[in-house]
């Protein structure tokens, strides 16, 4: 059975041509059993997880047919006596030769357990209704003829599920999001998944854009400007988002005063609580000129979405005096009234929307809102 075969002959082989000449250089041969490397990456974020492993088949290296007989057979549940150092009571590599290594570049959770950015062995026990994955900090070794469980740095429990046929052990990422993602080895018809998450994702980002503002992006205001607008958009360090949206409107030889800028200048101010402040930086933004009646329609958007209702309704106000007539204002202006109270006021403007609603997408979506705005105003 190729996953557990020590390599003895290979180490005879080793020793035997040791002996007959001090400068013997070493061949390239397939890999034993003809289990071919493989690796999978994935990005979580700013983490990168990566597995390194080699890939077994179904299928022996005699073409013997082993379905049915990997899992609990070939691959024994439990604990095994590897028959090689010592090692009565060793889990199984994860896949077959060298150790499986898993390997990532910032601290993450494997199933809510904390484990520290490194290279892991990766090993696991196998059972009927539940698997032990190991993180040994020896990612080195051959296998598992090695493991000492005294260097494990983490275990974790999980479930095995059914999963569709695959001839050779793969190991992939499912559920990838922006914070997490599953690992899931699958093998014959079988898949063994264990969740990675990295904690506190924005912080990282935090940390490295301070450290690219540090360098060239501190002297362009739109970097700038794109850093304070992260902080906003993810609720975290409203004072780095006010002081880098200050320095893209005001730092000399640097800040641009443009409607950009100033918006989020704006939106800084009201989230660190200066309200009057972020008033008048409002209104210094709306005084400028030739602003595009979409990007204002959703700058009042995000005001509202925000909760600062007076301030979104002056630029809902301030779009239909720049750009009457055109698309969104209308809907713009139906939202705020909306949101002030005055539902007879949003039905009117959301009916005029609905005649200028530029495709059937945006016609679909104004449709609906003055259905709901009808039933409002009917006080249904």
């Amino acid at each position: 059975m190729k996953l557990f075969r020590p390599m003895l002959i290979a180490l005879a082989l080793a020793a035997a041509c040791a002996t007959t000449t001090a400068h013997a250089q070493r061949i390239t041969t397939p890999p034993d059993g003809d289990n071919q490397k493989a690796s999978v990456m994935q990005g979580i974020g700013l983490v990168e997880v990566r597995v390194d492993y080699s890939s077994p088949d179904v299928h022996g290296p005699q073409g013997e047919d082993r379905k049915g007989h990997i899992w609990g057979e070939l691959v024994p549940y439990g604990l095994s006596d590897l028959g090689f150092n010592d090692c009565k009571e060793c889990p199984w590599r994860a896949g077959a030769n060298e150790n499986t290594v898993f390997s990532v570049t910032h601290d993450v959770t494997i199933e809510g357990q904390p484990l520290k950015a490194g290279r892991y062995g990766l090993h696991m026990i196998p059972g009927k209704d539940e698997w032990t994955i190991i993180f040994s900090r020896n990612a080195h070794s051959w296998g598992s003829y090695f493991y000492d469980p005294s260097e494990d740095a983490l275990r974790v429990k999980v479930k095995p599920v059914k999963s569709e046929y695959r001839e050779w052990l793969t190991y992939g990422f499912t559920n990838r999001m922006p914070d997490h993602a599953t690992c899931v080895l699958q093998w014959e018809e079988m898949a063994i998944p264990f969740e990675i998450k990295v904690p506190d994702i924005a912080e990282l980002y935090v940390a490295q854009i301070n450290r690219e503002l540090e360098g060239g992006g501190g002297f362009r205001w739109n970097d700038l400007n794109q850093a304070a607008q992260y902080c906003l958009q993810n609720k975290v360090h409203p004072e780095l988002a006010l002081a880098w949206a200050d320095k893209a409107v005001n730092m000399p030889f640097v800040g641009q005063p443009n409607a950009t800028t100033l918006g989020t200048l704006c939106q800084a101010q009201f989230a660190a609580g200066k309200q009057a402040e972020g008033l008048a930086t409002l209104d210094r933004m709306l005084a400028q000129s030739g602003q595009a009646p979409g990007p204002l329609h959703m700058f009042g958007r995000q005001l509202q979405m925000a909760g600062n209702k007076d301030a979104a309704m002056r630029v809902y106000q301030a779009n239909a005096r720049m750009n009457a007539g055109q698309w969104p204002v209308a809907i713009g202006l139906a939202r705020g009234h909306d949101m002030m109270g005055d539902t007879k006021k949003a039905l009117a403007f959301a009916k005029v929307a609905l005649a200028q609603a530029p495709d059937e997408p945006n016609r679909k979506n104004v449709q609906t809102y003055v259905t709901t705005l009808e039933k409002k105003l009917a006080g249904k």
